[in-house]
C-alpha cells in the first residue's frame, strides 16, 4: 500500500479521534434536550484558548486541559441558564433554538477574538519527533490525542451503560415525559448533559491544539463535519457519532490529495447530504 496513501490514514484517525469527541457532545444535547446546537463548535474553541490561557501561566498541560474543561462546562451551564432553560419554559420552537444557537456562536467566538486576538495561538510545549513507525512518521501528539480519545470514549461508555445517571439520561432520551413519571429527575439530567458534553467538547478543542495551532474559527470550520457524523451516526447515537466520526476524518485526509485541503468541508457536506438522502435516521439507530 501506497506510504502516503497510509500516512492519510493515519491522519484522518487522528482528526477523526477529535471529530469523535465533540461529536458525542452535540449528539448528546440533541439526544437528550432536542437542542441542535451550532454554537457548539465554537466551545470547543473556548476549551481550545481556556487550555491556552492556563497552560500560558506556566501550568503542565494536562492539568490545563482539566481547568479548561471546568471553565467550558461553565460557559456551557451559564449558557443553559440565561438561554436554554428559559426558551425550554416557553415551548420555544425548533427553529427559534437554532437562530438563538447560532447567535451564541458568533457571541463566543467574537468574544475570543476580542480577548485574545485573531492571530494563531501555540501551547507551550517542547518538540518533539516524529516517530518511525513501520517507515512512516507519526507525529507524538497524534499518538496521544488517539491515546486521549479512547480513555475518554472507554469512560462514556461505563458511565452511560453502568451508573444511574448514565441510565437516567438514556430514558429521558427515550422519552422525556415517561421519565419524568417515572420518577426521574429530569433537571438534574439536564445539567450533567451540559457536564458532560462540556467536559468532551473542551477535551476535543484541547486535543485540536495539540496538533494544529489554536484559531478563533477552529470550532466554525468543524462545525460541518461535526454535524455530518452526528447523521451518519445517527442522530442522538454517540457510538454512530464515534463511528460516523472516524468515517468523516478518514475520507476527509484521504480526499486530500485530489480534491485539495481547501474542499475538506465540501467532502463532509456531500457524506451528509449521500446519506440524508439514502438512509435519513442514519447508519445506526439514533438513540444512546
Amino acid at each position: 500500500m501506497d506510504a502516503q496513501f497510509v500516512q492519510l490514514i493515519i491522519n484522518g484517525i487522528a482528526v477523526g479521534s477529535i471529530i469523535a469527541l465533540a461529536a458525542v457532545g452535540l449528539t448528546l444535547t440533541y439526544g437528550i434536550l432536542r437542542l441542535s446546537n451550532f454554537a457548539h463548535g465554537d466551545f470547543l474553541s473556548l476549551g481550545a484558548y481556556f487550555t491556552f490561557l492556563v497552560n500560558s501561566l506556566g501550568v503542565n498541560i494536562w492539568l490545563s486541559m482539566l481547568i479548561a474543561a471546568l471553565g467550558t462546562v461553565a460557559a456551557m451551564l451559564i449558557s443553559e441558564k440565561l438561554l436554554w432553560s428559559r426558551m425550554r419554559s416557553i415551548r420555544a420552537t425548533s427553529t427559534t433554538f437554532i437562530i438563538i444557537s447560532i447567535g451564541l456562536a458568533l457571541f463566543l467566538r467574537n468574544g475570543i477574538i476580542f480577548i485574545w486576538g485573531g492571530s494563531n495561538k501555540n501551547y507551550d510545549l517542547p518538540i518533539t519527533p516524529a516517530l518511525k513507525i513501520f517507515g512512516l512518521n507519526v507525529p507524538q501528539n497524534q499518538l496521544v490525542v488517539l491515546a486521549l480519545a479512547v480513555v475518554a470514549i472507554l469512560a462514556l461508555h461505563y458511565l452511560l451503560q453502568n451508573t444511574k445517571i448514565g441510565k437516567a439520561m438514556r430514558a429521558v432520551a427515550d422519552d422525556l415525559d415517561l421519565a419524568r413519571v417515572s420518577g426521574i429527575n429530569v433537571d438534574q439530567v439536564v445539567i450533567w448533559t451540559w457536564v458532560i458534553a462540556g467536559s468532551i467538547t473542551s477535551l476535543s478543542g484541547s486535543m485540536y491544539g495539540l496538533i494544529t495551532a489554536v484559531r478563533p474559527n477552529m470550532g466554525w470550520f468543524l462545525i460541518l463535519p461535526l454535524f455530518a457524523s452526528v447523521i451518519l451516526g445517527g442522530i442522538g447515537n454517540p457510538y454512530g457519532a464515534i463511528a460516523g466520526a472516524f468515517i468523516i476524518g478518514i475520507v476527509q485526509e484521504v480526499s486530500t490529495p485530489w480534491l485539495g485541503s481547501q474542499y475538506k468541508q465540501a467532502v463532509a457536506l456531500v457524506i451528509m447530504i449521500a446519506v440524508l438522502l439514502i438512509r435519513p435516521k442514519g447508519l445506526f439507530k439514533g438513540t444512546i
